[in-house]
């Protein structure tokens, strides 16, 4: 117990000019050691944990044009504590830098949070001592050089960022590795993400990232050398135009993070959502109607008709899906969401129809819409051109997807023209719900446009998650149980974001490997938030539910029936073979609704545990979902009562699979793509 409190201890080091101070600070299973010189090692005290480090390093670092800055001799270090609702324990280290006609005080303040072990917060203040100015490129934090064990792959890793690539948010790295993990707009239309970047090894893994209450644009670069004998990480900010450090000026680094954890990233992300949330930051609470399965208009495309749409409704019924989402095509353009009178001749009274007769049929009904995009000559741009975001030069942020320009979310004109659309769509048309699409919602270029007056031009990225409040907000106002579906299309989710929305989803999904660890990453973040798998279509073979129900999503498709829209890109048609398999997922779906149960993430590590296991807790029994192309042999059940015994059903196939020991809790096995079985303590009535 004792190690799960803070205390300081100083080790005296005798050196050849003195005596050097090293002060230690630990966490629970995380110290942090700090040298006469203010360069940092961190260990780990994990049971079984090898060396995170070799040496000391310079973890939190100024750069200028022509010097690194990281030698700040330290002269004062000092203890107390935090008071307020967020309380704990600091540490303040005072140090100079005075060379080369350059003289810098750093002051490195380290925090402990009571109730979030193994987690060390560090802020950084540089003072320039000098009677004039100099120029300052970049601050550096939390910067690490960690161990590899050999293993191959040297890592695996989690990193928060998003490109047009729509790579996977987790994967094995190999030497040589580079990736920058910028959090502003990496290109057009991309950007934004989770401000979070975790290594991890069989026996530990370390994680570091930002704690500000809003998007901030810093990068969390991973790196693996050439030999693959480290993995470094670290945040830092890159100032624009070489910002001036005037003389007597201070420069605040944001107030970032480092932790240790044991397992893979599922319990580092949950660890920093919670203490997101002990800052400050709310969630929304769950709401039962985004857990219902869902039938997407989308299998038609943009060219689908009215009477398609009404047409499948009667077989959506049938299968017991209970949504159904009108998608893009209705509009006359992105920036006027008017009833497109070449599809709809009398207009929105059509698409209010349209809505009728979904409910009419027992259906909830959810329209697809692309907030902050408006098309040039669009009746939003023409009616307040100066809705738009402005860059340094004046040019406009395009949305190249959907040939649209980017509107201000922190222009008071680009509220007020939403809420009127949040209005046509619940009020005037009758939806129940909102699917938010499109990956320039993760992030927004910082707004130039003189005449709001803000601040500062970052104002706009940090203001868009309000802007996503203000539509959760009023949707909910308008109706209470709407659902706020935030579709970034493939792109790292911003974590700022999360706080609007009570339905994520896998958001154009490339496999089903994507569908099953960005429902880890959602689950590790906001437990209590629906998770949708996106169209069945979208999975391996575009079939595979298995993906989606072994994670806990909820299923939906975007099937037509009973005939195709000729002039669509693919067939989606649900022929009597596919209904079948349909129709059973999705009745396994509603009679299971393991969508809405606790989910195990911290019994199996995804990168190194095959095969690839996801566990769910419901009613005192356990759902385990076991993935891999074709596997044969031996397979543990964690997370049993070593005491018990327990009776194992493969209950997709409906097959008894005998019992097991909670002692020694293994079976062997044979399968191909997945395995779904239920563990229920014996004599447990079903």
């Amino acid at each position: 117990m004792v190690q799960n409190r803070w205390f300081l201890f100083v080790l005296m080091l005798l050196a050849f000019t003195g005596i050097a101070q090293t002060t230690g600070i630990v966490n629970g299973n995380l110290k942090m050691e700090v040298d006469g010189m203010m360069k940092v090692r961190l260990s780990s005290t994990f049971k079984d944990a090898k060396p995170l480090m070799d040496g000391f390093v310079a973890s939190e670092k100024l750069v200028m044009p022509l010097a690194e800055i990281s030698d700040f001799k330290v002269m004062d270090v000092s203890e107390g504590s935090i008071q307020g609702d967020l309380k704990g324990k600091q540490w303040v280290f005072t140090g100079v830098y005075q060379k080369n006609g350059i003289h810098i005080e750093k002051r490195l303040t380290v925090k402990e949070y009571d109730g979030f072990p193994d987690l060390l917060s560090t802020q950084v203040s540089y003072v320039n001592k000098l009677e004039r100015a100099i120029f300052v490129e970049k601050w550096v934090n939390n910067a690490y050089k960690i161990l590899s064990q050999g293993d191959a792959p040297a890592f695996w890793a989690f990193q928060g960022s998003s490109t047009d690539a729509r790579e996977d948010w987790i994967k094995p790295l190999q030497s040589p590795y580079f990736q920058q993990n910028y959090l502003g707009q990496n290109m057009t239309d991309y950007g934004g993400g989770i401000p979070v970047t975790d290594l991890w090894r069989k026996d530990v893994g370390i994680a570091v990232g930002h704690l500000a209450m809003v998007p901030k644009l810093v990068s969390l670069p991973t790196e693996v050398d050439s030999m693959g004998t480290y993995g470094e990480i670290g945040v830092s900010k890159k100032l624009e135009d070489r910002t001036v450090l005037e003389a007597n000026g201070t420069l605040e680094t944001e107030e970032t993070f480092v932790m240790v954890h044991q397992g893979d990233y599922y319990n580092a992300l949950s660890e920093y959502s919670n203490l997101m949330q002990a800052k400050g930051i709310t969630m929304p609470e769950r709401e039962d109607a985004a857990f219902e399965s869902i039938w997407c208009a989308w299998g038609y495309e943009r060219k689908f008709t009215a009477d398609e749409v009404i047409g499948t409704l009667p077989k959506v019924k049938e299968l017991g899906i209970k949504w159904a989402v009108l998608d893009d095509g209705f509009q006359i353009a992105e920036g006027d969401w008017n009833a497109d009178p070449k599809k709809f001749p009398r207009g929105n009274i059509e698409i209010t129809e349209m809505v009728d007769k979904i409910h009419e049929h027992g259906l909830k009904a959810k329209v697809w819409w692309t907030p902050l995009a408006a098309d040039p000559g669009s009746k939003a741009l023409v009616e307040n051109p100066d809705m738009r975001i402005f860059q340094k030069d004046g040019s406009p942020e395009f949305i190249t997807w959907w040939d649209a320009y980017y509107l201000s979310p922190a222009n008071p004109k680009t509220i007020q023209y939403t809420e009127g659309i949040i209005d046509l769509f619940m009020n005037e048309y009758g939806f129940d719900a909102f699917k938010m699409d499109g990956q320039h919602m993760n992030g927004v270029l910082p707004d130039y446009n003189q005449d709001l007056e803000l601040d500062y031009p970052e104002e706009s990225v940090e203001k868009l998650p309000d802007f996503f409040q203000m539509i959760y907000d009023q949707s909910r106002k308008i109706k209470p149980h709407a659902v706020i579906e935030n579709c970034p299309c493939g792109t790292c989710m911003s974590y700022f974001n999360m706080a609007s929305m009570n339905q994520a989803v896998s958001s154009d999904p490339l496999s089903s490997w994507q569908i099953r660890h960005k429902g880890k990453t959602y689950k590790a973040l906001i437990p209590q938030t629906a998770y949708y798998g996106d169209h069945v279509e979208l999975s391996d073979n575009g079939n595979d539910f298995a993906s989606s129900f072994g994670i806990g999503a909820v299923l939906g498709t975007k099937f037509t029936w009973p005939n195709d829209n000729p002039d669509a890109s693919d067939s989606f048609l649900l022929t009597p073979e596919k209904e079948k398999v349909w129709k059973k997922w999705f009745s396994l779906y509603d009679q299971k609704m393991l969508s809405k149960e606790k989910y195990l993430g911290s019994l199996y590590d995804i990168g190194y545990d095959k095969p690839e296991t996801h566990v769910i807790e419901k009613e005192g029994n356990l759902y385990y979902a076991f993935y891999a192309d074709d596997f044969k042999g031996t397979i543990s059940l964690k997370g049993l009562e070593a005491s018990g015994k327990y009776t194992v059903t493969d209950y997709f196939n409906e097959v008894d699979m005998g019992t097991v020991s909670g002692k020694d809790p293994k079976l062997d096995v044979a399968f191909k793509q997945f395995l779904l079985i239920e563990v229920s303590p014996k004599g447990k009535k079903k």
